[in-house]
């Protein structure tokens, strides 16, 4: 009676799993082996998911099943679509300790001998040593952006992405909706939820064409983004941007004090039909309106 085997086949992204053709040649050449072997597959484990971190859910879910002898083994098509980092490795490691055969097509290792696991130990360090230097190399190149001024990861609302090494450039249907935003709130009459439906009503929406979450928002108007500045949320670090700014500074910093309590919201005494909706030919800012007598007017202060 034939054998029965696990296989496991792997990409790093769900990108790479839509294109097909490595996850196809993986089972391709997994088949072939384990009929050259005589080896017979009871169960195909498929995964989009990189091995750079512990956690992928298949990986561990064929793991237990091996530990409780659901399968003789498992067949992968290289060491490195099973583990880049040591602790699966070790985790793989430990069911050959108790007798779960694991054969790698690509590799001709007797991992039963103690010279076969050592070629096959050597082979996961440098797996995981590609993915260290591949991270160094990717920070650095990230940094590098960013102390050109450049924002290397998807445009905020607001922002349109022009392609690598070019700065972001403002949205011109989203971009005065964001500055309107933050001229809104900065009058302190508008709580987030109040701000979110008078900006949806005016066209200002997610990504997906949805109106905007409390978090949505306030990552807005926390964002110093919008004026010309680039903050990495993880470190706190701060670029200056090459990009246009959206926001001045002295309201970016009015709507901060308003966001962190150390401004008093003013009581809205007048909502007057034509609030923030009239500019000045001349100066361009919105005209203010006044009652006088029982008669609304509408100023250029």
């Amino acid at each position: 009676m034939e054998k029965q085997f696990f296989s496991y086949i792997r990409v790093s992204t769900s990108k790479q799993g839509e294109r097909g053709v490595s996850l196809k040649e993986q089972l391709d050449a997994i088949t072939r082996y384990a009929q050259n072997h005589g080896l017979q597959i009871a169960r195909s484990f498929e995964e989009r998911e990189s091995a750079a971190k512990r956690g992928r859910p298949i990986f561990l879910d064929m793991l237990r099943l091996l530990r409780r002898g659901k399968a003789h083994g498992v067949i992968i098509h290289k060491i490195d679509r099973s583990a880049r980092n040591l602790k699966d490795w070790a985790d793989l490691g430990d069911l050959m300790d108790i007798g779960v055969e694991v054969h790698f097509v690509n590799e001709s290792l007797d991992l039963n001998t103690r010279g076969g696991r050592l070629s096959a130990d050597i082979q996961a360090v440098v797996a995981a040593d590609f993915i260290r230097n591949l991270r160094e190399e990717t920070k650095k190149g990230f940094y590098g952006r960013l102390k050109q001024g450049l924002y290397p990861i998807a445009a905020p609302i607001g922002y349109l992405d022009r392609g690598g090494g070019q700065p972001k450039a403002p949205d011109p249907v989203k971009a005065p909706l964001i500055l309107e935003a933050f001229e809104l709130y900065a009058t302190g009459t508008h709580s987030l939820p109040r701000l979110i439906e008078a900006m949806y009503n005016r066209g200002l929406t997610n990504s997906r064409g949805s109106k905007l979450t409390l978090n949505g928002m306030s990552t807005i108007l926390n964002n110093p983004f919008y004026v010309g500045l680039i903050r990495i949320r993880k470190t706190g670090e701060l670029f200056p941007g090459v990009h246009t700014p959206i926001v001045g500074n002295k309201l970016f910093d009015m709507v901060q004090q308003i966001l962190r309590g150390r401004r008093v919201p003013r009581l809205l005494k007048h909502d007057f039909v034509f609030r923030r909706l009239v500019r000045c030919h001349g100066c361009g800012f919105n005209l203010i309106a006044e009652l006088q007598r029982g008669h609304v007017y509408y100023r250029c202060h």
